[in-house]
């Protein structure tokens, strides 16, 4: 039996109340690490739950509690905080099967209750999604009749509220999943992504990327929904600067690891909108702007030649020589994937009119010794090296 991915409550721990959430972040997810920071085998949620009484937090008799079975052994002490508790399911999920002894009737029974209330909250975050989804279903009254009395801007609040609380329970793997069996994509897709305000579409715009992260039913259904188009329209124009880096969140979680997202982008021209969203002035944007290239070219190599071809060596170049700011990292850390094992780009890189060789050696000089800027100098002194065989002027081992 698998454990809802997601929140634990109220499990029982030595007669203490204990609630454990694992919640699912973009950031962790990328990283591929818990939210403890470390790296988890996925059988060690169910063991989690399960070593919490069965396995540790109990001594069995009062030669365990002292030390072992043959008394010899040292004290086994009691996790004190989540990262003893994680290590402690980790140990049990890889336990050799002679070690585990057979579960009392009174530790059946408990872990029988925890299971059933593991359960039971993942059905009342059902019926709070589907509470959300009757609010955003109503047509509002006010609206209809034209009017922006109180009740009207009563009525957008409940259904920012409503986003909001999805959001949050979309965190949830399980909760994405029946959220799209509920018909939520579909209602977000036609009647949300491109409301008339602003604090509707932002928030809409983050869920639909909560809900499709990693997860491949949730980015199909929202593809199939035309999500994609309507997505790279607000990012490219769109007048709320939260819209369109939510926008940017969002494309970012159906083409990352979901090739039918990325044929999608492409056919969409999406790095032409992605190449205006490093060019705004929006420095959030550019810096996610230029991370999702990055990650794309290092991801999707046979996509070289074609941003090539659009003049993408050229444009990242122009971006370099715009007034010094922390996005430059991130543009050369893109320039970089896409010269490197790509001849065609390492000899665009090498057009005499474009001096990038000049360029690369007075961003070294500028950053040399300044911590804040080693990513950036790294960068720097990769480019010199790949396109021009060459180092700055001033060695850095002193570094």
């Amino acid at each position: 039996m698998r454990l809802p991915y997601g929140r634990l409550r109220k499990l029982g721990w030595g007669g203490k109340r204990v609630i454990c959430r694992v919640s699912r972040r973009q950031d962790r997810r990328e990283s591929g690490r818990s939210a403890w920071g470390a790296d988890i085998p996925e059988s060690s949620f169910t063991v989690l739950v399960i070593c919490l009484h069965v396995r540790d937090l109990r001594p069995r008799s009062p030669t365990m509690a002292e030390g072992g079975t043959d008394g010899n052994q040292p004290p086994r002490e009691h996790p004190r905080n989540l990262q003893g508790l994680l290590q402690m399911a980790v140990m049990a999920g890889n336990a050799e099967p002679g070690q585990t002894e057979p579960m009392s009737d009174e530790r059946r029974q408990w872990l029988q209750e925890a299971m059933v209330e593991a359960f039971r909250g993942q059905m009342d975050e059902v019926e709070q999604m589907k509470e959300c989804l009757r609010i955003l279903e109503e047509l509002s009254p006010g609206a209809e009749r034209g009017e922006s009395s109180e009740e009207t801007h009563s009525d957008l609040d409940r259904r920012e509220s409503a986003l909001d609380v999805l959001a949050e329970l979309c965190e949830n793997l399980d909760n994405a999943a029946d959220f799209c069996k509920l018909e939520g994509m579909r209602l977000l897709a036609h009647r949300y992504l491109e409301h008339e305000e602003q604090e509707m579409r932002w928030r809409t715009a983050h869920l639909v990327g909560t809900c499709a992260q990693n997860v491949p039913m949730v980015q199909e259904q929202a593809l199939a929904l035309g999500c994609m188009r309507k997505l790279l329209r607000l990012l490219d124009h769109d007048p709320s600067e939260a819209v369109r880096i939510k926008a940017l969140f969002a494309i970012s979680c159906l083409v990352r690891a979901q090739e039918a997202g990325l044929q999608q982008f492409l056919r969409l021209d999406g790095f032409s909108v992605l190449m205006r969203a490093m060019q705004s002035n929006v420095q959030k944007l550019k810096v996610k702007s230029a991370f999702l290239l990055q990650n794309l070219l290092i991801n999707h190599p046979e996509q070289k030649e074609t941003l090539c071809s659009m003049g993408m060596v050229q444009q990242l170049v122009a971006l370099v020589r715009s007034e010094h700011s922390t996005f430059h990292e991130h543009v050369l850390g893109a320039l970089c994937s896409l010269v490197t094992d790509f001849p065609q780009g390492v000899r665009e890189c090498q057009e005499p009119e474009l001096a990038l060789e000049e360029l690369l050696k007075e961003r070294c000089q500028l950053l040399r010794n300044q911590e804040e800027f080693q990513e950036e100098l790294d960068f720097c002194e990769t480019l010199l090296r790949l396109c021009f065989h060459s180092q700055p002027e001033e060695n850095n081992m002193d570094r």
